[in-house]
């Protein structure tokens, strides 16, 4: 009992700080902070930003095709201090998971498998000099953990399900469509984390699409085309002004297919009377007025900081109540499978 006790707290330290690990990071990348120490897992070669003269002259003259600047490589590492916490305690975590058979050991094996990948992927996304395909991957990294703590948050608090009166087939038809629901946000939260890791968050600064003949500048091979090589430095964007424009409207359109998705998931939940449905689509319609909020007022003014990081957060907090949704949705019906199953075998008694 007391194993599971400490896997419980444990898992919200993990979940609250995976959530200020993502703020960070996307603070972080907007801030053109993502190459404030251009060495890894160091700054500059030391553990700490080189403060003193004598530190900042011999920092000058390892790396001399980079100016330091003291603001952004403090971001850079503080994100790194945050991170390089957050795995330990995951770590933790794992050993508590697998020690205590609190679920199957599968799931601790899967953290650690991604905290490791994680690790790895901010190692390149320095060393490759923001190649956007990897800083897409390490948002996306982010992301995956956050859900996977989410769903196993969602597994300690479920020690018993109320079965409902639902049919069945009425509550796998409401799973199908928030199965739909998850993947289109996911590729919406792709296509958001490729526009930022190209630099095309300010490509259109009109609502709704774009300004001008946008329509006549398309282009999607260069634009999608995920292996850029060729450049010694990713670093404010490679891609050409139509490449970049078409990332921006291929999001914006996308927002407008999750806002479909997401509305037909919120008004299934709510047609089923249950109690704890209709306070996940409460919770979803809320996340989605907020998300397209702050999406539009990155255009109305210009991408300020703080808003679109607010934006990275939204879209993980989002994804993580899709998640925790799923989640009842699939014990509901497993319970409900099971009554089914119990009765019948009474029944033939």
């Amino acid at each position: 009992m007391q194993g599971c006790i400490s896997v419980k707290r444990l898992t919200w330290v993990a979940l609250a700080m995976t959530l200020l690990v993502i703020a960070l990071g996307a603070y972080t990348r907007l801030a053109d902070a993502g190459l404030g120490c251009p060495d890894w897992p160091g700054c500059y070669g030391k553990i700490a930003v080189p403060m003193q003269a004598e530190e900042i002259a011999q920092a000058q003259q390892r790396f001399p095709e980079r100016v330091l600047e003291v603001e952004k490589a403090w971001l850079e590492m503080i994100h790194r201090y945050f991170a390089g916490t957050l795995g330990l305690v995951v770590f933790a975590l794992s050993f508590l998971l697998w020690k205590n058979s609190v679920t199957s050991k599968v799931l601790p094996v899967v953290l650690s498998g991604v905290i490791i990948a994680q690790a790895a992927l901010g190692m390149w996304t320095v060393t490759l000099k923001l190649m956007p395909a990897i800083v897409m991957l390490h948002l996306l990294g982010g992301f995956t953990l956050f859900s996977l703590l989410t769903l196993l948050q969602c597994h300690l608090r479920s020690a018993s399900l109320a079965c409902s009166q639902l049919p069945h087939s009425t509550l796998r038809s409401v799973r199908g469509i928030a199965v739909c629901a998850t993947l289109v946000l996911v590729v919406q939260i792709m296509l958001g984390g490729w526009t930022s890791a190209n630099y095309a968050a300010l490509m259109c600064s009109s609502l709704p699409i774009c300004e001008g003949e946008w329509q006549n500048h398309l282009d999607f091979y260069n634009g999608f085309n995920l292996v850029q090589t060729g450049f010694d430095n990713y670093e404010f964007g490679v891609l050409d002004y139509s490449a970049r424009m078409t990332i921006h409207v291929t999001h914006r359109v996308g927002a407008m297919v999750t806002s479909i998705a997401l509305l037909a998931l919120i008004v299934q939940l709510w047609r089923t009377s249950l109690i704890a449905a209709r306070g996940y689509a409460t919770a979803i319609g809320i996340g989605l007025i907020i998300q397209l909020g702050l999406g539009m007022a990155n255009v109305v003014f210009h991408l300020p900081l703080l808003n679109a990081v607010m934006h990275n957060l939204g879209a993980a907090l989002l994804l993580v109540t899709l998640v925790a949704t799923q989640y009842f949705l699939w014990m509901k019906v497993s319970a409900l499978r099971a009554r089914t199953h119990e009765a019948e075998r009474e029944y033939l008694l």
